[in-house]
């Protein structure tokens, strides 16, 4: 769990400013689930250039409550809390002064939302709250006062959290709640667990990832693994101390994420990801007459394929949907030996390429419609799929024909802009399985839509 927050203040030396307004928000990884947000009278003169900045004067602080009378809901709210903040030093600091003052101690773990951005998102030209929130398409209401700069970086932390993928903000997390109280049981645990898509992540009491999975319904799959006789889900329900996840929406992110974070985290429960987990591919070659044709063969080491398939019973399949859809011959795919004619040709399902009725142009056109649909090589394009909820979208961008990474977007991001998709974008590997997952998808899934995009 997480207390994200602002702070403003009076100025003034160090270690003798006063707190003006303070915003907290907890949020446990998905949503704010508790808020706290006021105004303070600080006791002391606030500095004319903070009145400039926040525009909180001392008027506006004659009627609000001192320090020591919210002091209570500031410990309440962060108990058992990670404190998050933009500059967390500066906010940290200022809030153990003001509970010093008390004469208590006030003590917690803190996270810098700065730090992780700079570690996250390399190379941006400024780190400050505003032009890293501007930069990013996050919208900020109220700059300068607590509550705008607080919700400004819950919005900012949760893309920091995607970002992640070596899980190291999570796996930390993990290991500080654990120490706090003891290990839940099974139940409790499922209990805490959404019915989403998504990807979850199985920890050990030192916060360490042992399992990590994908699912359309995460609680359904934990059950699973908490109730299943099997070896691995016997090794589970030993070693499991937590459960955390991520809400994906689209279930192609949730397959791309889950491909890319056992490769970086290598949980000792995973088996390894068998190294072919397709073993055929769609080939195409001209005969010496010039007609384009299709084979689906084992994958060949020395020649990329148009698109794969897990087995030949998949690709077999699709090729029979290919050639009914586009009128293609079945002789010519492969799908049948004949010295003559193919079938279809004998029932007027074919035009005649098989026997050169049908000229090679003609026919060649039609073949290489369904190679531009089932391969992005050299492509720019961006796939838009579900978000996590209602107002957001998932997002994967496809350059050159080469996988970049993923991310999310609501109404506010302007995605044709090409600066601002890629600062949205979570980089990730390109290899033959994220090929695979993103090609395998693209078949399945009729209604994903897909953005071709402007060569740079």
């Amino acid at each position: 769990m997480y207390a994200i927050l602002d702070i403003e203040t009076t100025g003034g030396k160090y270690n003798e400013e006063g707190i003006t307004e303070i915003a907290i928000y907890q949020f446990d990884g998905h949503k704010v689930t508790d808020q706290f947000i006021s105004l303070v009278n600080p006791e002391r003169e606030i500095q004319p250039f903070v009145v400039n900045l926040t525009g909180i004067n001392s008027n506006m602080l004659k009627n609000a409550p001192k320090f020591y009378e919210v002091a209570k809901r500031i410990v309440e709210i962060t108990e058992d809390c990670i404190l998050v903040a933009h500059n967390s030093d500066f906010d940290y600091r200022i809030l153990k002064t003001e509970f010093k003052r008390l004469g208590f101690p006030f003590k917690r773990k803190t996270l810098c939302t700065v730090q992780l951005s700079q570690q996250l998102i390399p190379d941006m030209e400024s780190y400050s709250l505003g032009k890293l929130t501007r930069a990013l398409g996050i919208p900020v209401s109220d700059r300068h006062r607590a509550n705008g700069d607080a919700m400004a970086t819950v919005k900012l932390f949760k893309m920091l959290l995607n970002k992640d993928t070596d899980k190291t903000i999570i796996k930390n997390a993990v290991k500080i709640e654990q120490k706090s109280k003891l290990a839940s049981n099974l139940k409790d645990i499922i209990e805490e667990l959404p019915s989403d898509t998504g990807v979850y992540y199985i920890h050990d009491a030192n916060g360490n990832i042992i399992y990590i999975g994908k699912s359309n319904n995460i609680r359904k799959r934990i059950t699973q693994h908490f109730t299943n006789k099997n070896s691995k889900s016997k090794k589970i329900q030993v070693q499991v101390a937590a459960v955390t996840y991520e809400k994906t929406g689209s279930e192609l992110v949730a397959l791309l994420k889950e491909s890319e974070e056992i490769k970086a985290n290598k949980p000792i429960l995973n088996r390894a990801l068998k190294r072919n987990q397709f073993t055929q591919g769609l080939y195409s070659f001209r005969d010496d007459k010039g007609y384009i044709n299709l084979r689906v063969s084992h994958i060949k080491t020395n020649e990329k394929p148009i698109t794969t398939f897990t087995n030949r019973k998949s690709g077999t399949s699709f090729i029979n949907r290919m050639v009914e859809t586009y009128e293609l011959c079945n002789k010519l795919c492969g799908q049948e030996k004949s010295e003559t004619s193919c079938f279809d040709y004998g029932i007027k399902a074919c035009h005649g390429a098989c026997v050169n009725e049908e000229s090679p142009e003609s026919y060649n056109k039609r073949a290489n419609v369904v190679i531009e649909k089932n391969s992005y090589d050299n492509k720019d394009m961006i796939l838009i799929d579900r978000g996590r909820d209602i107002e957001e979208k998932s997002v994967i961008l496809i350059e050159d024909g080469i996988f970049r990474g993923i991310g999310f977007f609501d109404l506010n991001h302007q995605i044709n802009n090409r600066e601002i998709l890629e600062s949205l974008i979570t980089p990730m590997q390109n290899n033959r399985d994220t090929q695979h997952i993103i090609q395998s998808y693209m078949r399945r899934n009729k209604r994903l839509k897909i953005i071709e995009l402007q060569k740079q």
